[in-house]
Order: structure tokens, then C-alpha cells, then sequence
């Protein structure tokens, strides 16, 4: 008899106590920030960030001051706490991206932390001309509506269903720009099955050590960031994880491991 892991359902009560990882992971991006500093340098394209669910500007704060440092002009979404889809959003979204795109004259990169990232994605599906690249972080695009320990809060902040999101099958395939998935196998907000691109010539997975809610301060996402932003805008390649890289990044194709344990399991198959 075998017992599957169930990729529908959220991430179990110990990944989600688990979470509290995040304030060591803000300590761990201070005390290798001067390592940090030795990842790839920018070319001053515009780097438009946009948060999770119920989170602001502040929470991305640490991520901007870093890219701008690496030579990045990174700018915060401007709309308050991400409280999903609501009236208006998806507009003013689209308006500060082409906003950013006229004063600087190039396209933009397009960073998403969780729920932010879904936007992100869509984003770059409607107005492809003015995106350079899409990174998310933990993003559950591909997800079950229900993988997640969010989605409770989801429907209260944004006043919807959250399987009322339109054109499910769409939001799972890569927009038409190079887009990089960055996630953690031990994410205890979403099911990290469904934060992973598909398959193509301009996407890619990368998978970090830590929490949901460390992302977007985490040091190997931030240097994996800063790897994909140095690319030249026509010259996309994937990231490089070999030699001492994949003792920091894991083979994001590998089987399923011990980490299973700590999801839920499905009926016995």
C-alpha cells in the first residue's frame, strides 16, 4: 500500500508554527548583507515590488533597499495593503507599471511576494510590452484554491470567494515573458506544488530553504533575485546551481523526500 501526499490540501500545523523562522531569516539578511553585496550588479532598470496578502510597502522594504544598493531603481506598488482583487486594483496596478515604464524610458521587472506574485504574473500577461521579467516568491498560482492556510483571510480582506479568481486554467500557464518561481519545500502558508512555473525556453524554479513569510528577506532568495535581474534584457539564461550553489539551492526536480512527513497525506493508493 502506498499513501501520496496530498497536493490539494495546505501545508500542515507544523510548517505553519514554523513560520516564526522569518524574523531569524530578516536576521540572517542583515548579518550577510555584505555577501550579498557581491552578487551581481544592476543596470538601473526600474524593479516594480509587490506584496502578499494583507502586506504593504514595508514588508518589501528590506528587498528594495537591497536592490537599489545594487544599482536597481526599485519601487514599492503605492496601493496600501495587498487586500486582494478588489474594485480598482488590477488598474492601478497596470497604471503604475506603465507609469514606471514612461519615466524610465525601459521595461520593468516584476517582483511578487505570494499573492503579489500572482499579480505580477497577470500583469505581465496583459501588458507584455512593458515587462522585462516576472520573479515570484511563493507564489500559489498553480494552486488548488484551498492549499493554503490563507485563504480564510483572503476572503474576509478581499470580500470574494477564493475560488471566484477567473480563469484558473490561464493563471497556471507562464505569462509571455521570462518569469523565475522562487518557493521553499517547507512553506507553511501555501502548498509549494502549486508555486512552481511549468516547464518552457523562458522559466524556471528555484527552491530556497525557509519560510513563507521570510521570502522576501531570505539571503538565497535575495542573491537568486539579483542573479536574474542582472540578466541582459535579451539574453535570458537559466540559473546556474552548480558547484558550491547547489549546497545553497536544491535540485528543484528531485523526487519527494522527508520533508513529505510534514504535509498531509491522501488516502492510501
Amino acid at each position: 500500500m502506498k499513501t501520496a501526499v496530498d497536493r490539494s490540501a495546505p501545508p500542515s500545523q507544523l510548517l505553519l508554527a514554523l513560520e516564526a523562522r522569518g524574523i531569524w531569516e530578516l536576521q540572517a539578511f542583515f548579518a550577510s548583507y555584505p555577501l550579498l553585496r557581491r552578487a551581481p550588479r544592476g543596470d538601473g532598470h526600474p524593479v516594480l515590488v509587490l506584496p502578499g496578502l494583507s502586506a504593504s510597502d514595508m514588508s518589501t522594504r528590506p528587498l528594495r533597499a537591497y536592490l537599489k544598493a545594487q544599482g536597481y531603481a526599485a519601487h514599492g506598488w503605492k496601493l496600501g495593503p495587498n487586500h486582494g482583487p478588489r474594485p480598482g486594483v488590477e488598474a492601478a496596478m497596470d497604471a503604475r507599471l506603465a507609469e514606471l515604464a514612461e519615466r524610465y524610458q525601459r521595461k520593468v521587472s516584476l517582483i511578487g511576494w505570494s499573492l503579489g506574485g500572482v499579480f505580477a504574473r497577470e500583469i505581465a500577461r496583459r501588458t507584455p510590452e512593458l515587462v522585462r521579467q516576472v520573479i515570484t516568491l511563493g507564489s500559489p498560482f498553480a494552486n488548488e484554491p484551498k492549499a493554503s492556510n490563507a485563504w480564510r483571510l483572503y476572503e474576509v480582506l478581499s470580500e470574494r470567494r477564493v475560488d471566484d479568481w477567473p480563469d484558473r486554467d490561464v493563471m497556471k500557464l507562464p505569462p509571455p515573458v521570462p518569469s523565475t518561481a522562487i518557493y521553499s519545500r517547507t512553506d507553511g502558508i501555501v502548498s509549494w506544488w502549486g508555486c512552481r512555473e511549468q516547464p518552457g525556453a523562458q522559466t524556471q524554479n528555484i527552491e530556497v530553504e525557509g519560510s513563507h513569510c521570510g521570502l522576501g528577506h531570505n539571503p538565497a532568495a535575495l542573491y537568486a533575485i539579483a542573479d536574474r535581474l542582472a540578466l541582459p534584457e535579451d539574453d535570458w539564461s537559466p540559473f546556474d546551481r552548480s558547484g558550491l550553489r547547489g549546497l545553497v539551492y536544491p535540485d528543484p526536480d528531485r523526487t519527494e523526500n522527508s520533508l513529505s512527513l510534514l504535509w498531509p497525506r491522501a488516502s492510501a493508493a
